[in-house]
């Protein structure tokens, strides 16, 4: 259903060292930028972008939404470490198993430099 997830960012050098970080501590590879000065992540078929918004004002953060990133738990917390040392920020319970009733997952959540809210998330097969 989805073809690509796009945040916005007021700093692109700090955005960067962010998500290259995370990205790597999961597995992936470090951003590229673009001819229009956005960092470009490809990982598993999935396009992650981060740019200055086009229309010119500042970049806020999604209130109520959350970009979701899958990985093995050992990836999450490698991933949730990364991130809070390079200017993220640990929100909601520390990584570790949720029951959410049917499922049980391995959950770890941060916000960007900018405020946008990310998870890494691991379902446990039964």
């Amino acid at each position: 259903m989805y073809s690509h997830m796009m945040v916005g960012s007021n700093d692109i050098d700090r955005s960067k060292k962010f998500y290259d970080a995370t990205f790597k501590a999961m597995g992936g590879r470090e951003g590229s930028v673009d001819p229009k000065g956005r960092l470009v992540y490809l990982h598993n078929g999935g396009i992650f972008l981060v740019t200055k918004p086009i229309d010119g004002a500042e970049a806020t953060a999604g209130n109520g939404c959350t970009i979701g990133f899958a990985m093995t738990p050992e990836q999450a917390d490698a991933w949730h470490e990364a991130g809070v040392a390079n200017g993220g920020t640990a929100i909601e319970d520390p990584p570790g198993v949720r029951d959410g009733g049917a499922v049980k997952m391995y959950l770890a959540y941060l916000r960007d430099p900018d405020g946008n809210k990310l998870c890494a998330l691991h379902r446990i097969q039964s």
